[in-house]
């Protein structure tokens, strides 16, 4: 297919579609792309924002975009049909996903309470669920988490956003540091979530949209203040700095490259979700390089 243009037949652009969450981080990876100060010739981009567990549904039930945030948990559900970047991802290095509650409370009480989670595909409700899978769960809006643990309604809620800094303010007591946990168990980073690309764009569109993320990465990196800027429009309930911060924890050098041990982690965390019967398809895990 070609687009006339004066008389002179041009190329037509490859159009990539891209959904990722509304968060601060999300925003921050994807700006060079988004503003078009990273640019690609001969493709074009279109965003998509949604939050993850939708995404991870859309994901798993129809392979609608091309490129999309996922959690780690959902991917063994789509891996037929995407594979991972191997960039793009977020980590947490020894910190991560929170349970909290409404008074002090240990980890070995989450057994005998209701605990509040964003979605069941969520790497977080993975991580949660290996920790202890007799934890009962019921699924609440990632936003509304906190509002209902003060008003009573849940014991204590699981916080995967910007709620991770904020709890406290709040007036909510930290029961159980996941990434901390996991790094205790394994010795590994928490993987959390990752982008994800429809394998039926061929070889070449797979390796030349994966290099175009981590160049829209890297500017981000480069031009700091003017992508936070950016980011800034999403990020609930932060100020500057503490933006900045929430960026710095799942934007860095992990982000650009996972480093072998950071898929050795996600391997890890998926064989072990399907080795306890959380996830009931063997995962293989590939990635575009």
């Amino acid at each position: 297919m070609t687009t006339k243009t004066s008389g002179v037949a041009a190329p037509a652009l490859i159009e990539i579609s891209i959904a990722h969450s509304p968060d601060s981080d999300d925003a921050f990876m994807f700006y060079g792309l988004a503003t078009n100060k990273v640019r690609v010739p001969g493709y074009r981009f279109s965003h998509t924002l949604c939050d993850i567990e939708t995404l991870n549904r859309r994901a798993r039930e129809e392979a609608f975009f091309d490129v999309s945030a996922i959690s780690f948990h959902a991917y063994p559900y789509i891996q037929d049909n995407y594979t991972l970047m191997g960039c793009g991802g977020s980590v947490g290095e020894g910190y991560g996903p929170m349970v909290v509650s409404a008074k002090p409370i240990t980890p070995e009480d989450l057994g005998k309470m209701k605990v509040a989670v964003t979605g069941t595909l969520t790497t977080a409700y993975l991580a949660l669920k290996i920790f202890n899978p007799a934890i009962e769960t019921v699924t609440v809006p990632f936003d509304q988490i906190i509002p209902e643990i003060l008003a009573g309604k849940f014991d204590a809620g699981l916080i995967i956003h910007e709620g991770q800094l904020t709890y406290s303010s709040s007036g909510l007591y930290k029961a159980l540091d996941l990434g901390a946990w996991w790094r205790e168990t394994t010795g590994l980073v928490l993987p959390l979530g990752g982008n994800a690309i429809r394998r039926s764009l061929g070889t070449d569109s797979l390796r030349i949209v994966s290099q175009a993320l981590r160049d829209s990465i890297q500017h981000a990196l480069d031009n700091r203040e003017a992508a936070l800027e950016y980011a800034m429009q999403f990020a609930r309930d932060l100020d500057a700095r503490m933006a900045n911060r929430f960026v710095s924890m799942y934007v860095n050098e992990r982000t650009l490259d996972y480093g072998a041990d950071g898929r050795d982690a996600i391997r890890k965390l998926l064989d072990l979700g399907y080795e306890r019967g959380i996830i009931p398809i063997a995962p293989k895990v590939d990635f575009v390089d």
